[in-house]
């Protein structure tokens, strides 16, 4: 999931073997679905995880998500989500120590709602099986391996679990990384996670992460990074081909570039809070013609347009999208993106009209 700064600096589904799943597509039409279409390894784990994930990056927050606002109304909105994920098959959610915050205005840390979220789920259903997947901050004052498993240790307890499917380096550190690998194979050999993964790395840096986890035959399951129909710096920066050469997952956030791609907004409808000062009218005006083609394209299908921009993602092999669910609704419609496929063409078509407006902005951690 994203990388986000707040006042601080700032999954795998389980190995149970599904023979037939039964999913409601988003014409109604109920079609079944075998283990093979809703999931996929993680990288050269064992882990097994559905093609698509849910992103916590606004659970909580105050600083970029909910209009600066937190209340109960949005947790129970949070909550309704998480249930609806589940309900849809996604059972596997992506949080982080910096999403959320534990003090500003009423607001809470990602990763206590998710926790509580899980506790109150498996008191109801307590045969749901629920992976996690965090991440270690690299502050600059966090030095050696032993930062690594005492920021896991804090997560473990705020999530209120012994033990997260996926832990991850939220971004490379200014120094020190070695020692960061180093403490990521230390919680794979203690038992505190099943699988490892770095994000917002560059192709440079993951290759030298593999590279030292490969000695302690550990491998390095993912590389979670910005990747959307119209944010496609992984294909032309090396990244996405890197994955793909090393068997390691890429793991997809923003993958509707934070709702532009739903075609919900317009010149005239621009995003709200900072996602209007990247999204502008302008860009929202050069996008016009891809948005309309996406819809088109779903139209066909019976698809939404955000459920053909999750799987332009899918489409590319390798790519596992994570995107933020805020309410019911849109957990809900996540779940169409899965069980069909844009054809090459389409795949093709979409990409060049993608490439006629300006790439949108990144985050700066993508070049360290």
């Amino acid at each position: 999931m994203a990388l986000q700064f707040t006042s601080t600096c700032n999954f795998a589904f389980s190995q149970k073997k599904v023979e037939r799943i039964r999913a409601v597509a988003s014409d109604g039409v109920v079609k079944v679905q075998t283990e093979e279409d809703k999931f996929v390894k993680l990288g050269g784990s064992d882990l097994k995880l559905t093609k698509l994930g849910i992103g916590a990056w606004s659970w909580g927050d105050t600083s970029y998500w909910n209009n600066f606002e937190w209340d109960d109304r949005k947790m129970k909105a949070c909550k309704n989500a998480f249930d609806a994920s589940i309900d849809s098959g996604i059972t596997w959610f992506d949080t982080a120590e910096v999403y959320g915050s534990r003090f500003s205005f009423g607001a809470i840390n990602s990763e206590t709602l998710l926790g509580r979220f899980i506790k109150e789920r498996k008191k109801k259903y307590p045969e749901d099986e629920i992976a996690v997947a965090t991440k270690f901050a690299a502050l600059p004052w966090r030095l050696g391996r032993q930062s690594v498993l005492s920021a896991l240790k804090d997560s473990l307890s705020r999530l209120e679990l012994d033990s997260v499917e996926l832990y991850q380096l939220h971004w490379p550190g200014i120094w020190g990384n070695e020692g960061y690998i180093d403490g990521l194979g230390d919680a794979v050999d203690q038992g505190l996670v099943k699988a490892v993964g770095v994000s917002n790395y560059s192709e440079k840096r993951l290759r030298e992460a593999y590279k030292q986890l490969k000695k302690r035959g550990i491998p390095l399951a993912s590389n979670q990074v910005n990747y959307s129909l119209i944010y496609r710096i992984p294909e032309e920066n090396g990244v996405k081909a890197t994955c793909d050469e090393l068997g390691i997952s890429l793991i997809a956030y923003s993958p509707i570039a934070q709702g532009v791609l739903t075609g919900k907004y317009t010149p005239q409808n621009i995003p709200t809070g900072p996602r209007g000062n990247i999204y502008t009218a302008e860009f929202l005006t050069e996008l016009q013609p891809l948005i309309n083609r996406i819809k088109e394209i779903g139209e066909s299908y019976k698809k939404t347009p955000t459920q053909v921009a999750l799987n332009w993602l899918i489409a590319q092999d390798n790519v596992i999208p994570i995107p933020g669910a805020k309410n019911a609704e849109q957990a809900q419609e996540f779940g169409g993106a899965l069980g069909w496929r844009l054809t090459s063409d389409e795949v093709d078509e979409l990409r060049d009209l993608a490439s006629k407006s300006k790439p949108t902005i990144g985050f700066p951690v993508e070049k360290m």
